[in-house]
């Protein structure tokens, strides 16, 4: 009788582990981050049904982890003025089982995903005997989540009449009420919020939203707390341009990451916005800094930077940042073979005229096995040309200089990708033999 429940236990296990999706362990030095939305995505009849018929395609595509919108009940339909946390079927992207059920198809293509964090601040469900909005509602018939004035930074503008918490230890966020992350109670049921996230809906990683409004330590705990295969914080600030500013926005971007305890990436502001000013300008020596390194994060921490060409603030229907839109394939051409951890944004992955380019380009990338810590030399930083080469497996070309078919950097090159001012050759003998 106990061989036999052994047996029928061994036959159980493994008809379990035959229904669990497959997550591919993925090295985090070889992360390449989809973000699966912009902003007029919640304006869909269901995002998460979109995301989930695109799950296949994006995994052939070399993508590693997938960025979902913001998952929570909000005021604002992108999901940027979350209240009722635990409550899911709310969002404008659709119910909690489509959520699910795009997560799943996710998984089960080898794709992690990645939950958009937005805690930094919360919207009340009710007002307090003086008018203001700080009763919350954590969305559950119990109290978890369900916070008063207590939980508000005293001096949060501009809601210092009803903050009666610890101060802030961030940038204030003005739309709703900022955080006391320094609170025990806030800390301990944020994680186990998204500690539920991870364990009740399947995610696997976090992406901060305004990670400047609070301290890094403290968004440290909080990874700390949920233990995420990824973690990347959005610290943006403003980037000038001469007397060494570049390099304080990237010191910056380094000095928040150290804060977290290492255990966050940062995205990297400073590569985007030097990357976009470079090559809409003709200033490509823009992209080597006094060292002889990439300026971006990617140049000091390349291991922690997230790089990207746009997002849904930056780019989408905002437009608050855009990178030039026809010079888009030398940006991904950057940072599709450069160091960092490279992000690929919706709204050009499902452009006809760039997502064959990308893929082509993150096939590259992969098949050579460029990895976010990969070593880069520059070989050239002028006013229509940046060159580089990358683990010496593969040159990376940008600017209107040498035009494709009057240039070859090397007998023991091909050219793998090119378009309008920018080619990427390949190391013959890196190449695998079909």
């Amino acid at each position: 009788m106990a061989r036999f429940l052994h047996v029928l236990l061994s036959l159980m296990t493994v008809q379990l582990c035959a229904n669990t999706p497959l997550i591919a362990v993925a090295d985090p030095l070889t992360t390449v981050l989809f973000q699966g939305f912009n902003w007029e995505s919640s304006k869909s009849a269901s995002w998460y049904n979109v995301l989930k018929s695109s799950a296949k395609d994006v995994a052939d595509a070399g993508v590693t982890d997938v960025w979902f919108p913001p998952p929570s009940q909000s005021v604002a339909p992108q999901g940027y003025l979350p209240g009722k946390l635990y409550d899911l079927d709310s969002s404008k992207y659709g119910s909690l089982e489509q959520l699910k059920q795009a997560v799943e198809a996710f998984r089960q293509n080898g794709v992690r995903c990645v939950a958009d964090i937005v805690i930094n601040h919360r919207t009340g469900s009710k007002q307090d005997d003086k008018g203001n909005w700080c009763i919350f509602e954590g969305g559950t018939n119990d109290d978890r989540l369900d916070w008063g004035a207590w939980a508000i930074p005293p001096n949060d503008k501009p809601y210092q009449s009803c903050g009666s918490g610890n101060a802030d230890t961030g940038d204030d966020y003005e739309a709703a009420p900022d955080l006391d992350h320094a609170n025990p109670r806030v800390q301990k049921e944020l994680s186990d919020w998204m500690n539920w996230l991870k364990s009740d809906i399947g995610f696997d990683g976090w992406r901060f939203d305004f990670a400047k409004g609070y301290a890094g330590n403290l968004l440290g705990q909080y990874v700390r707390n949920t233990s995420p295969a990824f973690a990347v914080g959005e610290v943006w600030d403003g980037l000038s341009f001469g007397n060494g500013q570049e390099d304080a926005h990237r010191q910056r971007l380094v000095d928040w990451v150290h804060s977290t305890g290492d255990r966050s990436a940062a995205f990297d502001f400073t590569t985007k916005g030097i990357l976009q000013q470079a090559v809409k300008n003709n200033e490509l020596w823009r992209l080597r800094d006094s060292n002889g390194k990439p300026s971006g994060l990617i140049g000091i921490l390349p291991e922690k930077a997230v790089t990207f060409i746009d997002n849904h603030d930056t780019g989408s229907t905002q437009k608050l940042w855009p990178f030039p839109s026809d010079k888009l394939l030398q940006g991904y051409a950057y940072i599709l073979t450069h160091p960092g951890i490279p992000t690929i944004f919706y709204d050009h992955f499902q452009d006809a005229n760039l997502k064959a380019a990308i893929q082509n380009l993150t096939a590259i990338r992969k098949r050579n096995n460029i990895r976010a810590n990969s070593g880069c030399r520059i070989i050239a930083a002028e006013t229509d040309l940046y060159m580089a080469s990358i683990d010496e497996k593969i040159i990376c070309k940008i600017g209107a200089r040498y035009v494709l078919g009057n240039y070859m950097p090397s007998q023991d090159f091909a050219v793998v990708a090119s378009g309008v001012d920018y080619a990427v050759w390949e190391k013959k003998t890196s190449t695998p033999t079909p």
